[in-house]
């Protein structure tokens, strides 16, 4: 398991407002890079990709984000139904 260079075409490049693992980027730590990538493994050395922080603190912020995605998402969904029954009543 040695880095071969490949992973470099796969480097993501570093959010600005958001965490790297909120938005669906993986990290090598054999070949030390972030990288967007969908698989499990590491293109280029085969290692596993982490896909959640090690740092506690990192780790409960992007579990809060997680919870406010979801949140809005429900909101999404519950929102029309609420609609639909104040345009009932009005008829």
């Amino acid at each position: 398991m040695v880095c071969k260079g490949i992973c470099v075409r796969h480097k993501a490049i570093k959010p600005v407002a958001t965490g790297r693992y909120s938005i669906g980027q993986k990290r090598c730590q054999m070949c030390e890079i972030f990288l967007k990538w969908d698989g499990l493994w590491c293109p280029c050395c085969g290692y596993r990709l982490r896909t959640r922080p090690r740092n506690l603190k990192y780790r409960a912020k992007l579990m809060a984000t997680k919870k406010i995605e979801k949140a809005k998402l429900s909101a999404v969904y519950e929102s029309p139904s609420i609609h639909a029954v104040a345009h009932k009543r009005n008829n």
